[in-house]
């Protein structure tokens, strides 16, 4: 099962959700075994997606190295996981890709524009994908007294099961398994949007946070329910977005996993220390060849 990039370079431009300024995303082929990386044009600086490159998860994952950041990385990576793209140059002239429709979907409508390539590679350099052997857990006490964790166990194929809980009837508790497959991401995963509260939009905005936040990209929240009912695509929305976002935190193994992933509460700063924890002792884990 040889790699895959993309077939011919294309761009976007949009807003960043959190920045609020425009952004134009370059996605250029890249040679096999140079993984994502993300380059910032404006500061002349490239950054590997990978887990141990994430400086900061408040609200979004954020790659940073040597001075430089780009945030709100995961929508895209769970795209580049879901249409099965292993080696991709993503260039960026502002901090973050744009937000598009705050899905992962508008991004795979660009990675289907720019089609999907087999590399050469090295006899010595095959595919790989990366085994969890034993099961592997994290946890973090939240403000309401409740505890949010995320595991990896073994597994012989990707799973996702994940639980989320809001103190809004809105939301309230929603759960969804997820057998994970390139079709059943683009269509029960990818579509779902993200979302917010309009009772801390201002807070965030004083933070320099959401400045790009819509009623177009973003599902917003109030004490009445979502006040743009009809961009909803999905009764648990919620839930699977939290999934997607799981499926694009989990791409920075750096390569695809074997493994059957369960969260509860869990978040991106829970799903990085998830993936510390499984690096961190390689009896955890092995790799193993895909083909």
């Amino acid at each position: 099962m040889p790699r895959h990039t993309i077939a011919r370079a294309l761009s976007a431009t949009g807003t960043a959700l959190h920045a609020g300024v425009p952004v134009t995303m370059l996605l250029a082929p890249a040679p096999a075994g140079q993984g994502i990386v993300f380059r910032r044009a404006d500061l002349g600086k490239a950054i590997p997606a990978l887990y141990d490159r994430v400086g900061e998860t408040r609200l979004g994952t954020v790659l940073e190295e040597d001075g430089a950041s780009v945030g709100v990385v995961e929508h895209l990576m769970a795209a580049i996981a879901g249409a099965e793209i292993d080696d991709l140059l993503v260039t960026l002239d502002g901090p973050e890709p744009p937000i598009l429709d705050g899905d992962s979907l508008s991004y795979l409508a660009l990675l289907d524009q720019a089609g999907r390539q087999p590399l050469d590679q090295p006899n010595d350099q095959p595919r790989t994908a990366i085994a969890v052997q034993r099961p592997v857990m994290v946890e973090h006490p939240q403000k309401d007294g409740s505890m949010a964790r995320a595991a990896l166990l073994p597994a012989q194929s990707l799973s996702y099961h994940l639980e989320i809980s809001f103190p809004t009837p809105v939301i309230g508790a929603q759960s969804f398994d997820f057998a994970f497959s390139a079709q059943g991401f683009r269509d029960q995963i990818a579509p779902a949007r993200t979302f917010g509260f309009l009772s801390e939009l201002e807070a965030l905005n004083k933070m320099n946070l959401a400045r790009g936040a819509s009623l177009e990209n973003t599902l917003a929240l109030d004490d009445t329910g979502v006040v743009n009912r009809e961009k909803m695509r999905f009764a648990d929305e919620f839930v699977r977005h939290k999934i997607l976002d799981a499926v694009g935190d989990m791409a920075l193994a750096g390569a695809p996993l074997i493994a059957r992933f369960e969260g509860s509460r869990s978040g991106h700063g829970i799903n990085n220390a998830l993936l510390r924890a499984l690096f961190a002792d390689p009896a955890n884990y092995r790799r193993v060849e895909l083909g």
